[in-house]
């Protein structure tokens, strides 16, 4: 139902758009953007040469209808900045699908044994995403992080190679 494409000066005003306050940003980023985003700041973060990042587009109509990043600034691969950002499209199945295909690419290099992502607590749907398709909290790397004046935990996720694919099955 989804493909990747790369992301590039053309997806930055689509990107900017989906992300309208401070809390939407920090949610899907984290804190490596301040808000508003700019495209000076989507410029320096889709040129890194530690991250793959990619727009997410419908097989049907190639309507492009959020945003991915693998991330290599680890020793372990991770799933970073996954947005559904075309509101319609939520709470179909669509992020699930998104994670599974980010994963069996990840998986597709022999050498890869585990990835990870990030995850705030208060995320159940999104946890609940994730353990399905077999990735387990990672309790020695909690943190939190402050966001206008609360304290959102964040989890730490791993998925084993195995575990990935005993759940292909």
């Amino acid at each position: 139902m989804i493909h990747f494409l790369p992301f590039d000066f053309v997806d930055f005003e689509r990107l900017k758009s989906w992300v309208v306050s401070e809390k939407e940003l920090i949610q899907f980023a984290g804190p490596i953007f301040t808000f508003p985003l700019t495209d000076a700041q989507l410029e320096k973060y889709s040129s890194s040469t530690k991250r793959k990042v990619y727009t997410i587009n419908l097989d049907e109509t190639k309507e492009v209808i959020g945003h991915c990043e693998f991330n290599f600034e680890n020793e372990i691969p991770r799933i970073s900045r996954v947005l559904i950002g075309d509101e319609k499209m939520r709470n179909r199945g669509i992020g699930t699908e998104i994670i599974q295909k980010m994963s069996e690419a990840f998986f597709t290099d022999s050498a890869v044994s585990k990835i990870d992502l990030n995850v705030f607590a208060w995320n159940d749907r999104a946890i609940h995403c994730y353990e399905n398709l077999g990735f387990r909290i990672n309790t020695t790397t909690l943190f939190e992080l402050e966001v206008d004046g609360e304290f959102w935990e964040n989890h730490n996720m791993v998925l084993t190679r195995e575990d990935f694919t005993k759940n292909q099955r």
